[in-house]
């Protein structure tokens, strides 16, 4: 049976990698090092949560629009472009 002293699942690599971390970062810096961790951590479940909301948003305003049929859309087309016509008029008269 092999062991392998340096595998993922073993401690010693563990306790090394901690070490290392230990070394580079000193102890006054880890604290801001996992606070830090922790706030980018957060952004990016929150951005992850407002692209979620945008695109279900995006989905259920595509969904509204299937459901009218395309007269309606015309009918609104053409009153609205009324309605800037009738404010233009009223620009050029003042």
């Amino acid at each position: 049976m092999k062991v392998l002293l340096f595998a993922l699942e073993s401690p010693t690599i563990i306790i090394l990698v901690v070490a290392a971390i230990f070394l580079l970062f000193g102890g006054s810096k880890l604290p801001q090092l996992a606070k830090a961790l922790g706030q980018s951590k957060k952004a990016f479940k929150e951005g992850l949560d407002d692209a979620e909301r945008d695109d279900k948003a995006k989905s259920d305003s595509r969904s509204s629009l299937s459901s009218v049929d395309d007269e309606a859309l015309f009918e609104e087309a053409r009153r609205r472009a009324q309605q800037i016509r009738a404010e233009d008029t009223k620009k050029i008269e003042h």
